[in-house]
């Protein structure tokens, strides 16, 4: 039920506040400013915002070390980056501030930046009336989360850049995204007069709005009794399933994100409720998506989204996170199909990756822009002729491959690459062997990918991020366990040790690495996906300094972000910023359901009964919000999975330990732990299990054990025969 209440603060403008109740855990207040506002975008840019620019002004942030910031140092906005004297500043002054936020990669903050923050007119309005402030949302998730809390509230969505105005206790009074020029200075001027006018009306609407936020992210109060249930988990994979596209793959709308997080989750629910809609929509998404232009089919890597429900013309971001998740999706796919597609998509993705994000130490970049000469995506982009001198009598059946035909020009008169077809059947329309093909193919690529490297290159963020490294580290496990090569491992571990060099002071972790200095704030997904990699480190190379420093970072977590209600904090509170207690799916996965799964596995590797039962709590909370919406919830249907069929653990115990485990996660196993130990060991998962006469398996469901086996066929026998499901490849119809 929603309510709607109107309040007059003007003859000609009014607040409109908005009272709901969001599930059953909280109710939320929401305001809106009914205020001119422009979203359209449709003007071409002239420049790289990203180069940098010749200016005769300078602002605070030209002492700062995030790209973003510093591409606005020498703005005439007196910008200057968030901190506590800027609000004492406001209070002094008694003036509103303005609060922009965005990153470095983001094509309409690059727009706005052109449009408004560079001109002398918005400059002087802005300077003269408000204190500015510029915040890197990479560097400040917390803040991003708080703001964009609002902004959703109050506009039904998010997104960046955004543009809020500010009381000086840090509440905000507006919220909005991308502004053209004369609709910013239509909102600034408007709230000058009203913050002149009714100062007190607005500090009184913007502590509701405030107080909305607060109640978003506060602890979890729901009854425990709500159970999980195979039933439940169920029905919120039926709800989902209500908008995925069934002849596209992905969810209906007019854009397409991959979504690997919930993909991934699907996988394993597929097989666990032998589900073929499920798994089948898993293939479709990644078979459509991994033929469209959203994969680079030149340089590898995956682009942030596809502005066409086709999955044809991408939005040209590069994202650690979004190629990170894929790599993971990808070498899952390939355990279940054995398509060398899959692998080698895989491959092509960590390539680009070691190639265009890596730093010479081993950390990983965050993300890649958009634009490049002028306008988004020309990096990426081939007109007819150039495709025609590059590979001369070729052309012709490249064309037909990548589908270069007239009815497929983009409006700038250039081809964005795509595969109407698989390899295989193309092939065998044209009458080529399957390996010519591909020969074909890589000579096709080496040829555009040495042509391209002679344009000019996007520009990249640096900041090297601690929660996006470490979930790149957890695919390249993945991929390892996958594929059986060291490449990816060694590189797992290159991550980990530049994390524990440069990002680990004090036993402390940083969110964000760059210039040779680590950012102070931390939150709680820094250390949740760091923890979960030094597991899985544990889990394939047995070594126990990984199990060690993990349960050492969760100590620390529990210091930093625990709470009375078996839930975390994302972040620490400080005047400005509430404790913010979130559970919900963005790009990257929960850090709570991650933190989640942590527990959830050092629970069954030590017999932990404590973390096994705040575990269990933690799945209860968010039952319901994963029936109502699996996709948002989606990284919890791990646990959910893991707490509702039954779980095993196979433990290998014994010299041959590392090779069998290795050969062991070739297979597809779900709702399983395993573990080893080359030597007798006191954790439980081991204990009294050590004997002198060879390698020994043992396999586990539900507490009950099964007299050890010694060969991987035997182990994986009998995990079928207590209920696992088919553990090695099967035979799905290949699409590539």
């Amino acid at each position: 039920m929603v309510k709607k209440i109107f309040w007059d603060i003007t003859d000609d403008s009014k607040i409109y506040g908005i009272f709901f109740k969001k599930t059953i855990t909280f109710s939320l207040i929401l305001l809106l400013f009914l205020f001119p506002s422009c979203n359209e975008r449709s003007k071409p840019r002239e420049k790289n915002i990203t180069e940098p620019k010749e200016s005769v002004y300078s602002n605070e942030l030209i002492n700062e070390t995030s790209p973003y910031l510093l591409q606005h140092a020498k703005n005439p906005v007196n910008w200057r980056p968030w901190n506590e004297s800027v609000f004492k500043d406001a209070s002094t002054n008694d003036k509103l501030v303005i609060l922009s936020i965005g990153y470095s990669t983001c094509h309409w903050c690059h727009v706005m930046e052109e449009e408004s923050f560079e001109d002398l007119e918005v400059a002087k309005l802005m300077n003269d009336n408000f204190i500015s402030i510029k915040v890197d949302r990479e560097e400040r998730p917390d803040l991003d989360k708080v703001y964009q809390t609002a902004l959703q509230l109050v506009n039904g969505t998010g997104g960046w850049p955004m543009n809020a105005i500010i009381l000086p206790d840090g509440k905000p009074v507006y919220l909005g995204t991308y502004h053209s020029k004369e609709d910013w200075m239509a909102v600034l001027e408007k709230f000058m007069e009203e913050y002149l006018r009714n100062p007190e009306k607005m500090a009184e609407y913007a502590s509701l709005l405030a107080q909305g936020v607060q109640d978003y992210y506060a602890p979890p109060t729901d009854n425990l009794e709500d159970l999980v249930s195979t039933e439940k988990i169920n029905e919120g994979i039926q709800n989902w399933s209500n908008s995925w596209d069934t002849d596209r793959g992905g969810n209906i709308g007019q854009e397409k994100f991959i979504s690997p997080t919930a993909l991934n989750m699907l996988l394993d629910y597929s097989f666990l409720q032998k589900d073929d809609s499920a798994r089948n929509h898993v293939f479709k998404t990644l078979d459509r998506a991994l033929a469209g232009g959203i994969y680079d089919h030149i340089g590898g890597g995956f682009f942030r989204y596809s502005t066409d429900t086709e999955w044809k013309v991408p939005h040209y971001e590069k994202m650690l996170y979004d190629n990170a998740q894929m790599i993971s999706l990808l070498s899952k796919a390939f355990k279940i199909t054995e398509f060398d597609v899959y692998k080698n998509r895989a491959e092509e993705t960590f390539q680009f990756l070691r190639a265009q994000m890596r730093n010479a130490e081993g950390g990983y970049y965050a993300a890649m822009d958009a634009d490049t000469e002028g306008s988004e995506g020309m990096y990426y982009l081939w007109t007819k002729s150039e495709l025609q001198e590059l590979l001369g009598e070729d052309f012709e059946l490249f064309s037909r491959f990548y589908g270069i035909e007239e009815s497929e020009k983009l409006d700038n008169g250039k081809f964005v690459l795509f595969t109407p077809f698989s390899s295989d059947d193309f092939a065998k329309s044209e009458q080529l062997g399957k390996e010519e093909m591909r020969k074909k193919i890589g000579q096709w690529k080496r040829i555009l990918l040495e042509y391209r490297r002679k344009r000019k290159e996007p520009a990249k963020d640096t900041k090297i991020i601690t929660s996006w490294n470490a979930l790149l580290m957890n695919s390249l496990l993945e991929a390892y366990k996958a594929f059986g090569e060291e490449i990816y491992l060694n590189e797992a571990l290159s991550i980990h040790d530049f994390f524990v060099k440069n990002n680990y002071q004090g036993k402390k972790l940083a969110h964000s690495y760059i210039g040779n200095q680590g950012q102070k704030q931390v939150f709680l997904e820094d250390y949740a996906f760091f923890i979960q990699g030094l597991l899985g480190l544990y889990e394939v190379t047995l070594d126990l300094k990984y199990l060690n420093l993990a349960k050492e970072l969760i100590a620390s977590t529990e210091e930093e972000f625990g709470s009375t209600s078996g839930m975390y904090f994302y972040n620490k509170a400080s005047d400005l910023t509430p404790k913010l207690m979130n559970t919900i799916d963005t790009e990257i996965p929960s850090a709570n359901a991650v933190m989640a799964l942590n527990l959830f596995k050092l629970g069954h590797l030590e017999y932990n009964k404590a973390y096994l039962k705040q575990t269990k709590d933690m799945a209860a909370l968010v039952m319901e919000d994963f029936t109502n919406h699996a996709l948002g919830n989606a990284s919890w249907g791990f646990l959910l999975l893991n707490e509702s069929f039954p779980y095993y653990e196979v433990a290998v115990v014994g010299e041959d330990a590392p090779k069998i485990i290795n050969e062991m996660n070739r297979g597809y196993l779900v709702n399983t732990l395993l573990a080893g130990s080359t030597k007798s060991s006191n954790l439980a998962l081991y204990k009294d299990r050590f004997f002198d006469d060879g390698t020994s398996i043992y396999v586990c469901k539900n507490n009950v054990c099964r007299l050890p086996v010694k060969s991987v066929d035997e182990a994986y026998s009998l995990l079928e025969g207590m209920g696992h499901h088919e553990i090695r490849p099967f035979k799905i119809k290949a699409k590539f």
